[in-house]
């Protein structure tokens, strides 16, 4: 059977139905952020209009969230990045007892709920009476971030042939220099899809941010707080766009940067 044979009518029509229920909502997104109702949803929408960008983008609290969000995500994904990577190294570069374990717990807190992960949270940040700040909220999303990145560094790493490093130790080399001439250059790509795929998830975080936040509000959870009690219902719409816009381009560039380097670094192949 030939690999590039079209595929059938029936497998055509689910992948197509597949997309359908997934988009459909987006476009639904879409096209009330234009609406000209202002209290309720109606489809058809009764007309067309820019009033709701120009509504939203003069309102100081869906400023201060977007500026929060953002640098929330920035943070997070700056530590995710060091310690990812540091995690990657470690667990790929060397055999050490419990080197399986260590990868696990690495790993698990993506698999957790995240109301598990945000319980656990507000309880440490309890007992140690921290109070909720900026901080607090960068702690719980740099538990997923860090992740995201090492699952993307281990595998770039366990790529990089061996025989790169060992060259240039050979020849004079310490550490950070063949980090910095030869590891690096063969990672960055790696990382810095990794932190673009951190970044993301950070930027539209819900559940772990609700119970670190305290009273701060991050852009979802001021969308949350206006889909609850209602004003100008379009700029919310408006927002959730800019939110799926901002989520998507660093996924979009993140899958790019991670279909390079398939083979093995530095063996030619």
């Amino acid at each position: 059977m030939r690999s590039d044979a079209a595929a059938p009518l029936p497998l055509k029509l689910a992948a197509g139905a597949g997309l359908l229920f997934l988009f459909a909502p987006l476009f639904l997104i879409f096209a009330y952020a234009f609406t000209t109702e202002e209290r309720s949803f109606v489809w058809p929408p009764p007309g067309l209009t820019l009033r709701w960008f120009a509504v939203a983008f003069e309102r100081p609290d869906v400023w201060a969230a977007l500026q929060l969000s953002l640098k929330v995500a920035a943070v997070s994904t700056l530590f995710a990045i060091l310690l990812g990577t540091l995690c990657a190294a470690a667990v790929s570069r060397s055999r050490f007892f419990g080197r399986e374990t260590v990868s696990l717990l690495v790993i698990l807190p993506i698999a957790l709920p995240g109301i598990v992960t945000g319980i656990a949270l507000r309880s440490a940040f309890a007992l140690a009476e921290i109070p909720f700040s900026f901080w607090t909220i960068v702690a719980g999303h740099a538990t997923f971030c860090i992740v995201v990145v090492y699952n993307n560094a281990v595998a770039r790493f366990r790529r990089l042939s061996g025989t790169l490093v060992e060259a240039s130790m050979d020849l004079g080399a310490d550490g950070f220099q063949t980090f910095r001439h030869i590891v690096l250059p063969n990672i960055a790509s790696a990382l810095l899809a990794g932190g673009m795929l951190a970044f993301a998830l950070s930027f539209d975080e819900v559940i772990v941010t609700t119970f670190t936040a305290g009273q701060q509000q991050t852009l979802p959870l001021w969308m949350l707080e206006e889909l609850i009690r209602p004003r100008q219902r379009p700029v919310t719409n408006v927002v959730a766009l800019v939110v799926v816009v901002a989520t998507f381009l660093p996924i979009l560039l993140a899958y790019h940067l991670t279909r390079e380097g398939e083979g093995t670094l530095g063996t030619g192949r």
